[in-house]
């Protein structure tokens, strides 16, 4: 079965010129080709996170990157929350604040690999073990349909999370994820 085609290479000279989520260059080839090879992911995907976005910054880099780690994810088969998640959090950072939007050039893969993700996480979902992975596969999920916000508040935040935002008892800060007191004032730990 053909998903996609992806129509910039890793060979593309474009990637030394691009910038990440701390706007400045990074080129994620390095890390993209061993998420594909590498058995151990966890500090790839530690250096994808802090690279690809940062404190909801994103670049061309990070969009550029999107269909390479949906064709990851799909041919490993596995259930790592991680793609769906920064998937859904690098969308969910364009275009907003000094992000850019995703460059014409990049548009058309990174759309599709946002609704390619969504249709791979339907066929995970009811089979994942771990909350955080039914958290990233149903916010991309949502996303992908449009729904935004739900989308954020399944990626953002955790079962607990969402019982005390629903019960009154705390309203997350989203600068600086405090607590709010009970007059609007931040809590202090």
């Amino acid at each position: 079965m053909v998903y996609f085609l992806l129509m910039i290479s890793l060979e593309d000279a474009r990637w030394s010129s691009m910038t990440g989520g701390y706007k400045m260059p990074f080129d994620p080839r390095p890390l993209l080709k061993k998420l594909e090879t590498d058995s151990d992911t966890a500090e790839v995907w530690h250096e994808l996170w802090e690279e690809l976005h940062h404190q909801g910054d994103v670049g061309e880099a990070s969009f550029a990157a999107v269909p390479f780690l949906v064709d990851a994810y799909r041919k490993r088969g596995d259930f790592d929350w991680n793609t769906c998640a920064i998937v859904a959090i690098i969308e969910l950072a364009r275009k907003n604040g000094r992000n850019p939007d995703v460059p014409s050039w990049i548009a058309e893969d990174y759309f599709q690999s946002i609704e390619k993700l969504a249709e791979v996480a339907t066929t995970r979902v009811l089979r994942a073990e771990t909350p955080e992975d039914v958290r990233a596969m149903l916010g991309i999920i949502a996303i992908a349909k449009g729904l935004r916000i739900h989308g954020r508040f399944l990626v953002d935040y955790s079962e607990d999370e969402l019982i005390e935002i629903e019960s009154g008892n705390w309203i997350p800060n989203p600068v600086t994820g405090a607590k709010a007191g009970p007059r609007g004032g931040e809590e202090k730990d």
